[in-house]
């Protein structure tokens, strides 16, 4: 029955369901399918992807490793067997010149491999181009030629070439010698050249002619000529000796043989100074190392014979060897890294303070004997004193001096006064040398800048009206002229105006022979020769190879037209520009780390882990060839996980 209170009741009822969601009734089977394909998502996110990558990445190193081992099998499969040449073209005279010049010596005038097949041929009959020496510059050359555009020759006493800049870390272990060397013959096929063991002895200017002189193993020795069109020549230089006597028993840092022998001195000298029957006294002289040099060699051939010393004389030595190992390094400056900025040879000095290195300052060696050096410094008033430092170890790295053969050029030729490098102009010509024939880069030579040996020229080309003065429009023009001749006189003739302002003393407007004496013979003190460091021989290697390329080529192209005929070189007229040097900056390792020098404070840095890898990047990526960046590569693998090679070699290096 329908009453008041079933009323009350169902409406109650009935806002209180309105209240409340309706209900829905739940399927459990539809709630369990969901949560498992949740969890099968979460097990396919976190362990099938992973598995399946890691399964990819393993099958894909198994590929790798399996292609790797079957191109190794393919190569060894098609290399072991047996390749049989019947027949070879050789022209009888390759084997037996015939004699002349002025010594009546053999003209290597044809090679024995000239006629081998027709592209052989067809490069013999192209000019034929000499380079002597297998350092930076002729290295750069050669790497810049082209394929076919000359005949080329490399004549070198040594069949390789070195990275000179990681010899001091060869020489303490840390890479190995065979990492740094690559084969000259393998560069000179690139170009189908050929390749002289010997050493060039004189050049014959007039007859262009180079004598060789060839040691055979039997210690005799061969001499005979080699024809050239074009010779360039990049033997480097020695290391002078400033008068002081004994350095016969100083080692030096430039050839495989003496990093093999440096190698061999350091270990003998710890193997001696570990024996129970070696005195106090002969134990300190052993451990006792002396660098005579405050260069970038010396400094790093400091740096790295500390770092062995320091590092793997503690582990495998007794440790008392390593408490009386004595580091020196002797400066005749009064910075070391003195071609770097204050800021870098002060922080090298203060590490090497920190490393217990004794640099010393302002000294000069006196002389050398077998078991010591002798030093002078000078006091504050002015008097010399003597000092000796007790050695087992001396190595002798400072200045350069002049090649014999580059010697025996100057002598040849008018003009040529350097002491210690033959003078060449900004095309790298030999000066006094016929024009375009003989080249000169590297540490051998040097770029002529004196200005008033132009002097004249300049004032009769510029000179409008003849009347033997230049007004300021003239000396414009005359400026274009000098900085396009004389690259290392840029810096000096900027502000054109003032100059002229400067010099005109009579304040008449114009520039009278006198006054461009003064200005000439000022800015040629002002200019400062290029250093004699790889990065230079690399650029101007690397400049010649270029223009000589084009030279070729244009040759070709303009045979026997009247510019050719006219101009007995293309240098200036066609090809190339004079060169210029483009400074890179400097780097040198002080021990577990780097020193860099960029040309200004705000870029030159020193210290930290950064600057010991980006200098190895540098000198990985400027290595010759592939092979030695992988060398040297697994080298430093080598010597991070296992140490250096502590290994005595006893064999004799020659």
């Amino acid at each position: 029955m329908f009453t008041r209170n079933n009323w009350i009741r169902g409406s109650r009822a009935g806002v209180t369901a309105a209240r409340l969601p309706a209900y829905r009734p739940v399927n459990i089977t539809t709630r369990l399918q969901s949560s498992t394909k949740a969890n099968e998502q979460l097990f396919h996110r976190y362990f099938v992807k992973p598995a399946k990558y890691a399964a990819y990445g393993c099958g894909s190193i198994v590929f790798g490793i399996s292609a790797f081992v079957a191109i190794i099998f393919a190569h060894d499969a098609m290399t072991y067997e047996g390749s049989y040449i019947d027949r070879v073209n050789a022209n009888p005279i390759s084997m037996a010149p015939q004699t002349g010049g002025k010594k009546n010596l053999p003209i290597t005038q044809i090679f024995m491999d000239d006629e081998e097949d027709p592209e052989a041929q067809a490069i013999s009959e192209k000019p034929h181009l000499v380079i002597i020496g297998n350092g930076w510059g002729g290295i750069g050359v050669l790497k810049e030629l082209e394929h076919g555009d000359y005949k080329v020759t490399v004549i070198s006493p040594a069949n390789h070439t070195l990275f000179t800049p990681l010899l001091p870390s060869a020489a303490v272990g840390t890479v190995e010698i065979r990492s740094l060397v690559e084969s000259l013959r393998k560069l000179v096929a690139r170009v189908r050249g050929h390749y002289i063991s010997g050493a060039a002895a004189d050049i014959d200017l007039s007859n262009r002619l180079i004598e060789v002189h060839s040691k055979r193993p039997d210690g005799s020795v061969d001499q005979f000529y080699v024809p050239y069109d074009k010779v360039v020549i990049a033997v480097g230089a020695n290391t002078a000796s400033h008068g002081v006597p004994g350095l016969e028993h100083c080692f030096q840092l430039k050839t495989v043989g003496d990093v093999l022998r440096i190698r061999r001195s350091i270990m003998q000298n710890l193997e001696a100074a570990a024996l129970p029957t070696t005195s106090d006294q002969e134990r300190k002289r052993l451990l006792s190392f002396v660098i005579c040099g405050g260069g970038p060699t010396g400094i790093e051939m400091a740096a790295e014979i500390f770092d062995v010393l320091n590092e793997e004389v503690g582990k495998y030595f007794p440790k008392l060897l390593r408490k009386e190992i004595s580091v020196h390094v002797i400066q005749s400056r009064d910075h070391i890294l003195n071609t770097f900025s204050e800021k870098i040879s002060e922080y090298a000095e203060k590490k090497f303070a920190k490393d217990e290195i004794n640099v010393v300052l302002n000294a000069r060696v006196s002389r050398v004997e077998k078991d010591k050096i002798l030093y002078t410094l000078k006091t504050e008033k002015g008097d010399k004193t003597e000092h000796v430092i007790p050695a087992g170890f001396m190595l002798w790295s400072t200045g350069l001096g002049m090649n014999p053969f580059a010697k025996r050029v100057c002598e040849q030729l008018p003009n040529q006064f350097h002491s210690k490098a033959i003078i060449v102009d900004s095309h790298m010509r030999v000066k006094g040398a016929p024009q375009g024939t003989v080249y000169a880069i590297g540490d051998n030579a040097t770029v002529d800048n004196n200005l008033l040996d132009a002097l004249l020229d300049l004032v009769d080309d510029c000179d409008r009206d003849q009347d033997g003065r230049i007004d300021f429009e003239e000396f414009e023009i005359m400026s274009q002229k000098l900085r396009h001749r004389f690259p290392l006189a840029k810096s000096h003739l900027q502000k054109i105006k003032n100059i002229f302002q400067r010099y005109d003393k009579d304040k008449d407007n114009v520039l009278d022979l006198n006054e461009l004496a003064s200005l000439f013979s000022e800015i040629s003190s002002k200019i400062v020769s290029l250093p004699a460091t790889a990065q230079v021989a690399s650029q101007e290697g690397k400049y010649l190879g270029k223009k000589l390329s084009k030279l070729a080529s244009a040759r070709e192209r303009l045979s026997g037209t009247e510019i050719v005929n006219q101009a007995g070189d293309l240098d200036d007229e066609i090809v190339s520009v004079p060169f210029s040097y483009r400074h890179l900056g400097s780097l040198a390792y002080i021990g577990n780390s780097a020193v860099f020098d960029f040309g200004s404070p705000e870029l030159s840095f020193a210290g930290g882990l950064i600057s010991l890898y980006l200098w190895r990047s540098i000198y990985w990526s400027e290595q010759v060839s592939n092979r030695t960046r992988a060398l040297v590569m697994i080298d430093w693998i080598k010597r991070g996980i296992w140490g250096r090679d502590l290994s005595k070699d006893r064999k004799k290096v020659q």
